[in-house]
């Protein structure tokens, strides 16, 4: 019997990556998005828009008949856990069933990173339904460090002298897509999966790869939690926002992120790329860096 795979965030940067993954293995899949015009043309793929997790009727219908989902976890927002339990009770209610789920290292309640404490309450939901699951929890990407970086070449955050593990959107599309497939060995077979990238790193030291590759002068300047929140007022964000932006550099500062993990390299049979190699790989990620002040 053919799977067919429900793949959300297709339009994304991690979910388009499996989509292309997927199809490249010649497999059956239904891309939920919100604009099907921006939906990757992929053989083998349906489109079904759907107007966000929370659209019951939509979700329920686009994941009709279909086996397996991924899950990518929405964008930040105050009810972000209520949309994702909306989503994976839609599917439940279809018959999906299997969710794989993209969740975040050191997901708990607890977290540091107040966004992680999302992600483990719909680890626990999507548990509670007794459909079959896995989480693939990743640490922050690569990707976003030349982001953090000021007009004025500076990266500001209480991050300390911690150091995080960060992996490439590659080596978590890859990963996943072996989870999708169930190809993996049953040695290496786990309800979750921590993937990062092959070593931890300061943001001090992220700032010199950054500054090396650039030709600019890229430097980490630590502020205090109390300098991190007055420096950030003048965003205008919601309170929740903010202290998912601060406590990404406290859960950095802690130690909750500098797991280094061998399961991109179990579940792919290649190693995952360090910074410097993403950098060197992926020049249009920090294009702009280039531009900066020297």
């Amino acid at each position: 019997m053919t799977t067919v795979f429900g793949v959300t965030g297709a339009t994304g940067l991690l979910g388009g990556r499996v989509a292309e993954r997927l199809a490249a293995e010649g497999a059956e899949q239904r891309l939920l998005v919100r604009d099907p015009a921006r939906a990757p043309d992929l053989p083998g793929a349906q489109v079904a828009r759907v107007e966000g997790y929370d659209d019951a009727a939509g979700m329920r219908a686009a994941l009709t008949g279909v086996d397996t989902l991924f899950l990518v976890s929405g964008r930040e927002a105050p009810d972000r856990v209520a949309q994702h339990v909306a989503a994976v009770d839609a599917a439940v209610e279809v018959g999906v069933s299997r969710i794989v789920y993209v969740s975040f290292l050191g997901a708990a309640p607890d977290a540091t990173f107040t966004f992680g404490r999302d992600h483990w309450d719909t680890e626990q939901h999507i548990l509670a339904t007794g459909v079959r699951s896995t989480f693939v929890r990743d640490s922050f990407y690569h990707l976003m460090f030349p982001r953090l970086v000021g007009d004025d070449g500076v990266i500001r955050g209480p991050a300390g002298d911690g150091r995080v593990a960060s992996v490439a959107h590659d080596d978590v599309a890859d990963a996943a897509t072996a989870v999708l497939l169930d190809e993996i060995p049953e040695i290496d077979a786990l309800p979750a999966y921590d993937l990062t990238g092959p070593e931890a790193i300061s943001m001090a030291e992220a700032a010199a790869q950054l500054s090396r590759v650039s030709g600019r002068s890229i430097v980490y300047v630590p502020e205090t939690i109390e300098e991190a929140y007055a420096s950030r007022e003048g965003f205008g964000a919601p309170e929740f926002e903010v202290d998912g932006w601060v406590t990404s550099y406290t859960a950095i500062a802690s130690g909750d992120l500098e797991v280094v993990s061998s399961a991109v390299k179990r579940l792919t049979g290649h190693a995952a790329q360090t910074f410097a190699e993403w950098l060197s790989d992926n020049p249009d990620a920090w294009a702009r860096l280039r531009d900066l002040p020297r």
